[in-house]
């Protein structure tokens, strides 16, 4: 079986003043303010994952794994700690965003299926 090319990332994070020289809280905020629209890009890419999985789940018990999503957990920690990320800010951060991620995975099961 072929898997096909992997997919250039199709967000940037535009030019912005490195968090360690910043002088001023225009530059702080210009700075967030980039990043977060990276964030929300790679967002938007997860979600289309998450319809992949709805599209190819083969019934609707399969799209709550708890296994599932304490591999993600423990992988995001482990990332988290090689990025000095809080694991206090990490954890909970991807706990919420897994279980939206979750429950539009079941919304699109749902709408999708008959």
């Amino acid at each position: 079986m072929s898997h096909p090319a992997p997919v250039a990332a199709t967000f940037t994070v535009d030019p912005r003043v490195d968090p360690a020289e910043c002088q001023s809280m225009a530059e702080v905020r210009q700075g967030v303010d980039a990043l977060d629209r990276a964030l929300v890009a790679l967002l938007a890419e997860r979600q289309r994952y998450m319809d992949a999985a709805a599209r190819i789940k083969p019934d609707r018990d399969a799209v709550f794994d708890q296994t599932r999503i304490d591999d993600v957990v423990a992988k995001v920690l482990v990332a988290a700690e090689a990025h000095n990320l809080s694991p206090d800010i990490a954890e909970p951060v991807w706990r919420l965003l897994i279980d939206r991620c979750i429950a539009h995975e079941f919304a699109t099961y749902d709408r999708t299926r008959p």
